[in-house]
């Protein structure tokens, strides 16, 4: 009879338990998505600066074909100074 009782008890206990843990875990992760804790992302790499028009528009002459590249080259550099 004992026996009987201890499986009994496993079958009652087992589900429970996997309830218990899965409970727990989910309240977890609720508690760490709450509205007023923002996720912090991780810091990606840093965004290149922005470029002026005249750069911009030397990239353009480029792309299109209007000049080569070692005057490309030469302008950019002329720019950077």
């Amino acid at each position: 009879m004992a026996v009987f009782t201890a499986m009994i008890m496993l079958l009652i206990m087992l589900p429970l338990a996997f309830f218990f843990v899965l409970t727990i875990g989910e309240v977890g992760r609720v508690i760490g998505q709450r509205p007023g804790r923002p996720h912090q992302a991780r810091p990606g790499p840093p965004a290149p600066p922005p470029l002026d028009a005249a750069e911009q528009e030397l990239r353009l002459r480029y792309a299109r074909g209007e000049i080569d590249r070692e005057e490309y080259l030469q302008r950019k550099i002329d720019l950077e100074r």
